[in-house]
């Protein structure tokens, strides 16, 4: 049976802000999801009441600048195909980050980026200096299983998810249960990514744990995910 976590009082559907506060190490607030399981460390709260995550959201159709041509296909088994989503990055100057076969520079920061970055900053009390933007236009855009576990990742720092729009599913999949012959059996853990969200992903989350966001049919109205990271400088 899978795991299924969901608290009704973090979802985002009312006006008001739920109250939030850090994570992985200084709680400010009690309405934060610690999730816990073999390997995985995750905490989860609503970081922006529907009014406010309502104006990000639309900054961020307004303004976010989206890859094309080659930039916005992937290398999956040597074989290239279309993202089946959006992508942009943005981040500090110096950086560039390599993923399913491309090697990205991210754009300046923007405002509204940065306002977001801020407040993920100030309520987890880490640092961050590069976002991965992905706009998902309804359910039928997606992202496969995965991990976040490229090089240019600081060592031990997590990975923060801010979700804008749609609702979805987030599955995690234990690395020793995956494939039709599984070395074991681990319990699968779901959770929904509610409008103004935050996911925070700790270490070490990413060494045995993939992670996708699976079609949903269902769902016809568009999402923005905004994954920040702290990357390494380049190496000259």
């Amino acid at each position: 049976m899978d795991k299924f976590l969901l608290r009704p009082d973090l979802q985002g559907g009312g006006e008001e802000p739920a109250p939030t506060g850090g994570a992985s190490g200084d709680l400010k607030s009690p309405d934060w999801l610690h999730l816990r399981a073999e390997g995985l460390s995750c905490d989860y709260t609503v970081l922006f009441g529907k009014a406010e995550a309502d104006k990000i959201f639309r900054e961020l159709e307004q303004e976010v600048e989206y890859f094309t041509g080659a930039l916005a296909k992937v290398q999956v088994f040597g074989k290239w195909h279309s993202v089946p989503r959006k992508q942009a990055t943005y981040g500090d100057a110096g950086l560039t980050y390599t993923f399913s076969g491309l090697t990205l520079t991210p754009k300046p920061w923007i405002p509204v980026l940065e306002r977001v970055r801020d407040r993920v900053c100030e309520v987890t009390g880490q640092t961050f200096n590069f976002v991965l933007v992905n706009r998902y236009k309804d359910g039928c855009d997606h992202i496969g299983e995965h991990r976040d576990d490229e090089r240019e990742l600081a060592l031990g720092s997590p990975i923060a998810s801010v979700s804008f729009g749609a609702c979805r599913d987030f599955i995690f999949r234990h690395k020793d249960s995956r494939g039709k012959r599984p070395r074991r059996t681990v319990e699968v853990v779901r959770l929904q990514l509610a409008h103004g969200s935050l996911l925070l992903m700790n270490p070490p989350t990413n060494t045995h744990w993939y992670h996708s966001l699976p079609i949903r049919k269902r769902v016809l109205a568009p999402r923005v995910n905004l994954t920040f990271r702290k990357i390494l400088p380049t190496k000259k």
